[in-house]
């Protein structure tokens, strides 16, 4: 996959990189089926940039304020208490938040959520008190109490699934529309969406575990085909064929083969670190073993949160440039996204733990080989 070619044919980037698939994968292990680019995969957490990119067209428009408090869009969240622990008899202490949250801040991660397999408070409340998992895509599993004040440090959680709704309070309707009319039509992104077709289906690739032993197990675990929301945070299945269209998008600056995305101005200003200086992005705890180990983005880097990616501020091992950004989904996939050299890729795979070692690895050295090709080519060049 290559950007889009600028005036006279001549591409705008030098390279692009998607990896779609692996190619010794299958789709369900014993059951034969080769993963190809045309496989769909729940994309879990990868779906965030792209409800962000729905967010920062509605700041283009002049709809949406993001230091306004994010209650004027998405009424719900302004009922929304902080939890500050458990009494004695382990009912939840609450009280009022200090601040409103702004949607600033929750495409930040500094909104003050969690998610229940990466924060322990969260994992209690889930447990005794049936908070529901985001899984779900339920309203419910979004209605959560707040982890601590908005602002007061960085959190990755269910920030994204409430700027889903601040998109739909702006707009008016399903952020699933909003997305294929705003970001799929103009990309070309047509096998994408919160609820799959029938052919989609047909083509899915299984939701595995890894075992302590290495073995891979299919699970019967699926993200609702007919949600009651539409999780901005997590919720769409796709081809990684298809996410790579919106890959090209970020490195062609906001433009795609059917109409523009974002303008060029916003792309530029989007991909800062948003964060200030007391807010840390850090490692995530895996509280939910079957969920999730413990997992970090190249511990000891500098790293940051933009609008709604990780930043790495030097140089990462890979040879990932300061400045670039990405993220990873539950299933551990993962994505980066290099504007400076121009190119990008995806790491798609289905396996539960996230941060499971043979996928973290086998994606990093993905990405490690990608730059030793592209130090070549500029070498040959």
């Amino acid at each position: 996959l290559h950007p889009d070619p600028g005036p006279e044919g001549k591409s705008r980037h030098p390279a692009m990189l998607g990896v779609g698939v692996h190619r010794l994968q299958v789709v369900e292990r014993g059951g034969g089926v080769a993963m190809t680019e045309d496989t769909v995969f729940a994309i879990f957490s990868t779906t965030k940039a792209i409800t962000g990119t729905t967010a920062l067209q509605c700041v283009e428009e002049g709809l949406l304020d993001l230091d306004a408090p994010a209650k004027d869009y998405a009424p719900a969240i302004g009922r929304l208490q902080v939890l500050e622990g458990f009494d004695a008899d382990g009912a939840p202490r609450l009280r009022a938040p200090r601040s409103d949250v702004t949607t600033r801040q929750l495409m930040l991660h500094v909104g003050g959520f969690g998610y229940d397999f990466f924060n322990e408070n969260y994992r209690r409340m889930a447990e005794e008190h049936g908070q529901p998992s985001v899984v779900t895509s339920t309203r419910a599993s979004i209605e959560t109490p707040l982890l601590f004040d908005p602002g007061e440090k960085w959190e990755y959680g269910s920030n994204i699934d409430w700027v889903g709704q601040v998109v739909e309070g702006v707009r008016g309707k399903r952020l699933g529309a909003v997305m294929r009319e705003r970001v799929f039509d103009p990309l070309g992104m047509d096998e994408i969406g919160f609820t799959r077709t029938p052919a989609m289906t047909a083509r899915t690739a299984a939701i595995h575990a890894r075992g302590a032993d290495g073995s891979l197990t299919p699970l019967d675990l699926a993200l609702p085909d007919a949600p009651e929301i539409d999780m901005g945070g997590h919720g769409l299945y796709a081809t990684i064929g298809e996410y790579m269209k919106f890959i090209r998008m970020w490195l062609n600056d906001g433009a795609g083969p059917n109409g523009r995305v974002l303008k060029p101005e916003t792309v530029a200003w989007a991909v800062k670190n948003g964060l200030e200086a007391h807010q840390k992005v850090g490692m995530l705890p895996g509280v939910i073993a079957s969920l999730s180990n413990d997992a970090e983005f190249f511990p000891g880097l500098a790293k940051g949160w933009s609008y709604t990616f990780m930043t790495v501020e030097e140089e990462a091992p890979t040879g990932r440039p300061a400045g670039a950004i990405g993220w990873a989904g539950l299933a551990n996939s993962f994505y980066w996204i290099d504007r400076a050299n121009g190119f990008g890729g995806y790491w798609a795979t289905q396996i539960l733990p996230f941060g499971d070692p043979v996928s973290f690895g086998g994606y990093l050295d993905f990405e490690t080989a990608a730059y030793r090709v592209l130090t070549r080519a500029e070498a040959i060049a």
